[in-house]
């Protein structure tokens, strides 16, 4: 007989996530995936200037604050068919990708890691066996005996205090739970090196970004941040050098750290590699544009259909029919009035509250899909997508990260395996190692262009009369982001974004297909109802961030709080 165990609110992520799964002879055999926030920006922005609607998407988000920045100028500059100067690329590139390491680091480490990892299990750790461990593993000069055995020392103080501080709550003892104590002393000496490592990314982001987070820097039409190599309160050549000080840093901690761990807990979790590929088909957009037209990029996307490679279709620019095309919502499942399936351009925003009701209307996501199919999106599209292109860079740390983890499991591991659980860290790890290779060019064609003279950060948007329409898109660390905007006499018609997680979190759709979240569930093993440990690894390897909402409703519909925007 199934068993129904509901994990609300399931934690560890950004926002408010309700999974439902039914469990039965210990798998997993229905899932349900309920956003619990309703996004109500689409709403809040009809009526205002397109100018200054970056401002208002950060907001979405305490986490993704930089990346609806950057998407929303995007959106707006489409509108108008505009180009934007090369400098203000390369700097929106920069921050984009040293905000994409921060967020990928602090992904692995501190919100997920610990579904693989027993902190108390440590304690049985040899500091001499673990740093022998880590130096087959890797270089890095962190890897020592004294450094773990002051780890393993901080964590008996911590569990002899009873207060286990950020490591409370979780399944210690857990008969999911497989790692060696040595695997886990190194994991958590390098959870605490992360936090780190990740501040590291959001000085680079704050240094081209104003502030972080909610950067301050991003326009329609470029930047606003003044360039002159030889004036202290611009960007000059010494802040650019920091810069550089800072993401050279980085990149040894991800190539030498970050994918390191994740390649060895997959590996020693090799029996995870059978389960949560759900949906495969699989969405990415381009990123990183080498030219101020937004058809050159270094990183590429496109579209891959039930995992085989030679269905992949490139997305080759900003404004590509293709992409723009293909997206629709549906709301057949969403709590919003009616049932349809619509173009974002042709959306509304009409809030609709019932209760939980698995047959009816379940959710406040609404389900995006792609020439009418479910996609999955983040690191593992994009990551697919990249090799099904050929894409070099891709190509070169697919084929690294795949042979090291073979080589620790001891097994040829195949490429297939990436549709899995530790197939989504692991692409995520794979595209921060990309990402730290790219940040680094991109501040080198920063310095070369502004070496040539040209210090050109802006270019102003100029308004028509009558009605534009724009699509702006961004390859989110959560996967591929859209806004799409109709302007009408130089004001906002409508707004609506289609995040990452929407499309993750997607409940069923009018023809019952299930959302990703809901097919990455199916058939995984569930050892102990009482603690679904297994249901949080599949779903936190998505990386869920819900928090897209900026208002509040009650069951008996009653109005909570009244916030004026000016």
């Amino acid at each position: 007989m199934a068993r129904k165990i509901t994990v609300d609110p399931l934690t560890r992520i950004e926002g408010h996530l309700r999974i439902d799964v039914e469990v039965e002879r210990g798998k997993i055999r229905d899932a349900w995936a309920s956003a619990q926030m309703w996004r109500g920006i689409e709403v809040i922005l009809k009526g205002r200037d397109p100018k200054d609607a970056w401002a208002f998407t950060q907001r979405i988000c305490g986490v993704c604050t930089t990346v609806h920045a950057i998407t929303s100028v995007r959106a707006v500059e489409n509108a108008l068919q505009m180009e934007i100067p090369l400098n203000a690329q390369y700097v929106r590139n920069i921050i984009l990708a040293a905000h994409a390491m921060q967020d990928h680091i602090v992904h692995f480490y501190q919100l997920s890691a610990l579904d693989w990892v027993d902190v108390v299990s440590a304690l049985k750790a040899d500091p001499r066996k673990t740093a022998s461990l880590a130096q087959s593993f890797s270089p890095w000069p962190g890897n020592s005996v004294t450094r773990f055995r002051e780890i393993k020392e901080k964590i008996k103080a911590l569990v002899e205090s009873g207060q286990l501080g950020p490591f409370a709550n979780g399944y210690w003892g857990h008969p999911a739970m497989k790692l060696p104590p040595e695997v886990n002393l190194l994991a958590v000496s390098h959870y605490l090196e992360a936090l780190e490592y990740q501040y590291k990314a959001d000085q680079v982001v704050a240094l081209f970004g104003g502030k972080n987070p909610h950067i301050q820097t991003v326009v329609v039409g470029g930047v606003a941040l003044a360039i002159n190599p030889d004036n202290e309160a611009t960007l000059n050549i010494e802040r650019l050098m920091w810069a550089k000080e800072l993401l050279l840093k980085l990149r040894d901690f991800v190539h030498q750290v970050y994918l390191i761990d994740v390649c060895a807990i997959g590996a020693l979790y090799a029996d995870w590699l059978r389960y949560g590929a759900g949906v495969t088909n699989y969405l990415a957009v381009p990123d990183m544009p080498l030219d101020s037209k937004g058809t050159r990029f270094d990183l590429p996307g496109g579209t891959i259909f039930n995992g085989d490679f030679s269905t992949v279709v490139p997305i080759k620019s900003f404004d590509d029919p293709y992409f723009r095309d293909n997206v629709a919502e549906c709301i057949t499942h969403s709590w919003y009035d009616g049932d349809w399936t619509r173009h974002p351009w042709e959306e509304e925003t009409v809030p609709h509250y019932t209760d939980f009701q698995p047959n009816g209307k379940y959710s406040w996501s609404k389900a995006p899909r792609f020439k009418g199919k479910p996609m999955q999106v983040g690191p593992l599209a994009q990551v697919l997508v990249g090799y099904a292109l050929g894409h070099e860079a891709t190509k070169k740390w697919v084929d690294y990260a795949v042979d090291k983890v073979s080589k620790i499991a001891g097994t040829k591991v195949p490429l297939s395996a990436l549709h899995s659980t530790p197939g989504r860290h692991l692409a995520r790890a794979i595209r921060a190692s990309i990402l730290a290779d790219l940040a680094l060019k991109h501040l080198d064609l920063l310095v070369k262009n502004i070496g040539q003279g040209d210090l050109e950060i802006y270019t102003p948007p100029k308004f028509p009369k009558g009605v534009q329409k724009g699509v702006g898109f961004h390859e989110a660390p959560r996967g591929t982001l859209s806004h799409w905007i109709v302007i009408e006499d130089g004001r906002i018609k409508n707004y609506q974004a289609v995040v990452p997680s929407t499309w993750n979190v997607s409940p069923r759709d009018s023809a019952g297909n299930r959302g990703p979240y809901e097919a990455s569930l199916i058939d995984n093993p569930v050892a102990d109802p009482e603690r679904p440990l297994e249901v949080l690894r599949t779903v936190h390897s998505f990386d869920p961030c819900i928090a897209c909402a900026v208002h509040v409703l009650n069951p008996q519909k009653q109005e909570i709080v009244r916030v004026k925007a000016l």
